[in-house]
């Protein structure tokens, strides 16, 4: 078992990655396939993260043309190595070369996630006077900005900001003052509000269809965004994934969940997401959903999204991401867009399909041979060869190594590993093929039922030739199994590969002519002749055919009780008792999981679903970046950054940060 799931792993890895995602923790195909929520960002993900500034409707609130605030703005963004702000910024001037003309930089800090703003201090050449310019986050300018505020200018922001959030723009604004000392670091006059940039970004032509696939495969989608709280409400609505959404600082604010929901996990639940996250909102998120049972996939790019990246069962790295996001991350995608993570989520599913019906048909055989056999032994003193059995895995057994290659269905649904199902199959299909070769044996040796249609008498119930007819209907009748666990519908319904059904033929034929031919004294086979071959091939499509409808019986009976144990669903209402149900069966999992040693190839679903990779108390985005000195991946490394991810975190804390992440790199 452990060579063959591996094998398929390393298969369907190689799969994967030819639909642009590359697994760095095999098993996580597997985790992959049973994801149930979906956090996704949206710059870049869902949307296009082609930002365009609308210069039309740019808003003004001083003296100051519209020209000079996007200057202003110009000149506190990057001209290398830009982000997609920067770089909207810089090309809506009509000449390029204007952001950095007849200035010279003192000092420059680029964006990062804490301060949500860059600045930049310079001296104008013309009159040899530093000033210093802000552009960022509507709301952070607005408390940086001091000078010449007034409540009709805070009042006629809010209005603008909310004006352009309801037409699906990002808002950015812009503020500036003088610095009269001259020096870089010296005081300021005070910032001004100057100016409000409209930003366009639209969404990906293929995003709407492919939350609808999501949600088709049971996968529902959560948008977790920094932006604006009504942006993400309208970019929601646009792409059909639902505008329940909420700013992400009501998870620290019970008390303001009056009239919404009865606790924080439900309202993690049901909401369809977040506006105005900072890292340990994304962490929390997705560390509240795996303590309602679920799977939780999580997207992200940068080094603030690393946390949540390790912390997700599946960290997903968009295309692009930075160094310690891809480090943090089990998969890392090469192509933009949401759509690749859906061809890897049905990806996975085939893979885990595959891994799942091997599972089924050879614990069913294990059960099938060691009670066939050990019946036959002490009711009917029936002495079977043992080097047959050993032929019967080497040459049936083997031929399973062409499932990894299977053509399956994916599953509709979400999938797991769940033992009581797969040994349920297996005991149930194990005693059912025992059956088959019992009332076999006793047709032949008590009756002559089969001499009466030309097969040749036996002297008794060890003839050497009854050792090759039990061998063949055996063999036949147990890799005739792999037809029926592959399907979810009748066998005839999915066509398997072309490598299993050779392999199967092969095998067959080649335990045929043992049957028909093989006079092998050393282990007591002589040959029973084509007349007895073709009887039990007879026997066996006979009983094969009843197998399709107990698989049935069996889906029924198991999907009710699954049904009745799964966790809350995501999008609906949740009582309190639910969520305590939930979180007793997530601990009892965990508990498991620490005392199961488990088939490396499968690791335990409790401990790679739950296995902390951060301290677990959440305590405030000021002190979050020095926990971040913790974060290991799964696979035991510590996250590194490069030289350009420490020239975009400039605060104290990201600083601080950097500091511990690229000490290991």
């Amino acid at each position: 078992m452990p060579t063959v799931l591996s094998v398929t792993l390393a298969i369907g890895a190689k799969q994967l990655a030819e639909h642009k995602a590359i697994v760095t923790r095999i098993s996580a195909i597997e985790e992959l396939a049973g994801v149930t929520i979906l956090c996704s960002d949206k710059t870049g993900t869902l949307t296009l993260n082609e930002l365009t500034i609308k210069t039309e409707a740019v808003r003004q609130y001083s003296e100051i043309s519209i020209d000079d605030i996007l200057l202003f703005s110009a000149y506190a963004s990057r001209v290398e190595n830009q982000d997609a702000i920067d770089k909207s910024i810089v090309d809506s001037l009509h000449d390029t070369s204007l952001a950095r003309k007849g200035i010279e930089v003192l000092d420059f800090i680029p964006f990062n996630p804490v301060d949500k703003r860059t600045e930049v201090t310079y001296r104008r050449l013309s009159d040899n006077t530093v000033h210093r310019v802000s552009k960022g986050m509507s709301q952070i300018i607005l408390e940086l900005s001091t000078r010449d505020m007034s409540a009709d200018v805070e009042a006629q922001l809010h209005r603008d900001v909310d004006e352009f959030a309801q037409r699906g723009l990002r808002a950015l604004a812009v503020a500036e003052e003088s610095v009269p000392s001259g020096v870089a670091d010296g005081p300021g006059t005070g910032f001004r509000l100057v100016g409000l940039l409209p930003i366009f970004d639209p969404p990906r032509h293929d995003t709407k269809e492919t939350i609808e696939r999501a949600i088709g495969l049971g996968v529902h989608v959560k948008m977790i965004t920094g932006d604006q709280l009504a942006i993400a409400k309208e970019t929601g609505r646009e792409l059909g994934m639902g505008d329940t959404m909420y700013k992400a600082s009501i998870l620290n604010k019970p008390d303001e969940l009056t009239g919404i929901a009865n606790s924080v996990d439900e309202l993690v639940l049901r909401a369809d997401g977040f506006a105005g996250v900072y890292p340990e909102h994304k962490y929390e998120i997705v560390e509240r959903l795996q303590n309602l049972g679920h799977m939780v996939a999580m997207t992200g790019d940068g080094v603030n999204d690393a946390p949540a990246l390790a912390k997700a069962n599946v960290g997903v790295a968009v295309a692009d991401a930075s160094d310690a996001a891809r480090s943090a991350a089990d998969i890392v995608l090469t192509e933009a867009g949401l759509s690749t993570i859906i061809e890897a989520f049905l990806h996975s599913r085939i893979i885990f399909q595959r891994m799942r019906n091997y599972a089924i048909y050879t614990c069913a055989v294990t059960v099938r041979i060691v009670t066939t056999f050990s019946i036959l032994v002490f009711a009917f003193k029936f002495d079977f060869p043992p080097f047959m059995v050993l032929i019967l895995a080497i040459i049936n057994d083997g031929t399973m190594m062409t499932i990894s290659t299977d053509n399956v269905r994916p599953s509709k649904g979400p999938n797991s590993w769940n033992l009581k199902e797969i040994f349920s199959y297996a005991i149930v299909y194990g005693c059912y093929l025992t059956l088959t070769t019992l009332i076999f044996f006793v047709v032949v040796d008590k009756t002559n039922f089969f001499q009466r249609h030309g097969c040749k008498a036996l002297t008794n119930h060890n003839d050497f030739s009854l050792h090759s007819i039990i061998y063949l209907q055996v063999s036949i009748l147990s890799q005739g199994l792999i037809f029926v666990t592959r399907a979810q519908g009748f066998f005839f319904t999915e066509r398997p590969s072309v490598f299993l059904c050779c392999a199967f033929v092969i095998a067959q034929f080649v335990a045929t002519i043992i049957t028909v031919y093989a006079n092998w004294g050393f282990t007591e086979i002589r040959g029973a002749g084509w007349h007895w071959a073709g009887a039990v091939w007879i026997w066996d499509i006979v009983w094969f055919i009843p197998l399709d409808f107990i698989k049935f019986g069996m889906a029924a009976v198991l999907d009710r009780y699954a049904k009745a144990h799964n966790p809350p669903a995501p999008g609906m209402p949740v009582t309190e008792e639910e969520v305590h149900l939930a979180r007793q069966r997530t601990r009892m999992s965990m508990d498991a999981a620490q005392h199961v040693t488990r088939i490396s190839t499968i690791p335990s679903r409790g401990a790679s679903y739950y296995a902390p990779n951060l301290q677990d108390t959440i305590s405030g985005r000021r002190n979050f970046g020095s926990r971040i000195k913790n974060l290991i991946t799964k696979s035991g490394k510590h996250i590194g950054m490069d030289n350009h991810e420490l020239r975009r975190l400039q605060s104290t804390q990201a600083q601080a940060a950097s500091r511990v992440l690229t000490s290991n790199k």
